[in-house]
């Protein structure tokens, strides 16, 4: 039955270059790469005053969590900011230049730290093409097994003990090489982002779901984050990673952090509300209209029937999250179709493989 189990939870075998390009082919037609007029791909300036683009817009990302899964929204990332580059004509564009907001869970949300954090306070730390391949080339590190040889097996597994701390240790060493100061070791904090980010978790300690937002963190010292342990909450996924017990730079605040993919497996709710009930940095919006939203899935649910049936409790604790989340963010991409209206077609595109 184990067996069975973990076949099961491996992800199918997905052509992403191909399929990267086939659902960018709908959203460049009909979405951001609609635009004829060459004016309108100049980036937008970081201060408050310019948050209207110069589209008249305001550009949301959002990226659901996934595991390995994300290496597909990875993929789409990298494809989007390569058609930004051709678009714009500038070899340097990233996607930070042209989108105003981004969520992130999980994975997603180291993502989103990835592409929006900076150490110069001027140009992401990250191109596109680093998120995936982040995933490909230290999945090693903190999805550890010592039987078997399959990464996603490694990554799906519920693991033991000894397995749950030498994946902590991994991840955190990662996260802190990435999110770093270099040269004085001074770790980067939500501050240090280019644009508003997003980026949820599930805190134990309030029995409720914490967002981390850059909006709070530039408020207070009480509500600003080292940016490794935003990315080490988001992705606490138990049975895989240990819990979080993280304070705010100043000590003030404290979490006790689980997987944002418990709270909130698809941001993008969380990142339009944010928008429209923000008027200082969002003085321009009006409502579903004035923005643009582009949200990216990880996958559908597993269906195989005759490899469930038989299973009893203990096979069925980290599906369960998983067919939870999933079934919980297309709860939020129904709500937030119907939320735009006439508009859905042109003003929100949600990129989901089922």
């Amino acid at each position: 039955m184990a067996s069975n189990h973990l076949e099961l939870l491996q992800e199918p075998s997905i052509d992403t270059d191909k399929l990267s390009y086939e659902i960018f082919s709908i959203l460049e037609s009909n979405f951001l790469f609609g635009y004829d007029d060459p004016k309108l791909w100049k980036p937008v300036d970081t201060g408050v005053q310019s948050m209207k683009n110069q589209r008249g817009k305001i550009c949301i990302l959002s990226i659901d969590g996934g595991g390995m899964r994300s290496i597909l929204a990875g993929k789409a990332l990298a494809y989007l900011e390569n058609a930004l580059k051709v678009k714009s004509g500038n070899p340097d564009a990233r996607i930070a230049d042209y989108f105003d907001v981004a969520a992130g869970t999980g994975v997603g949300g180291v993502f989103t730290a990835m592409l929006f954090g900076s150490r110069n306070d001027n140009r992401p730390i990250f191109k596109a093409e680093d998120t995936w391949k982040f995933l490909v080339e230290n999945g090693n590190r903190f999805y550890r097994q010592k039987s078997g040889s399959g990464l996603l097996k490694r990554i799906l597994r519920t693991g033991n003990g000894n397995g749950v701390k030498e994946n902590t240790l991994g991840f955190e060493t990662v996260m802190k090489e990435a999110f770093t100061v270099n040269g004085n070791g001074k770790s980067l904090t939500l501050r240090n982002t280019l644009k508003p980010v997003l980026i949820p978790c599930y805190d134990l300690s309030s029995s409720a779901p914490f967002l981390f937002s850059r909006a709070d963190a530039l408020e207070s010292e009480s509500f600003d984050f080292r940016l490794w342990e935003v990315c080490r909450a988001t992705s606490a996924l138990p049975g895989l990673f240990e819990p979080v017990s993280m304070k705010s730079v100043d000590g003030k605040t404290k979490c006790v952090a689980v997987d944002g993919g418990l709270a909130m497996s698809n941001p993008t709710a969380a990142a339009i509300t944010h928008v429209l009930h923000n008027k200082h940095e969002f003085p321009f919006v009006r409502g579903v209209e004035d923005l643009l939203v582009v949200s990216l899935g990880s996958g559908g649910v597993l269906d195989e029937y005759n490899k469930v049936k038989g299973w009893k409790g203990k096979e069925w604790a980290l599906p369960m999250a998983r067919i939870s989340g999933d079934s919980s963010a297309d709860m939020v991409d129904h709500a937030v179709s119907l939320a735009f209206g006439q508009c859905r077609t042109t003003n929100y595109v949600r990129i989901q493989v089922c």
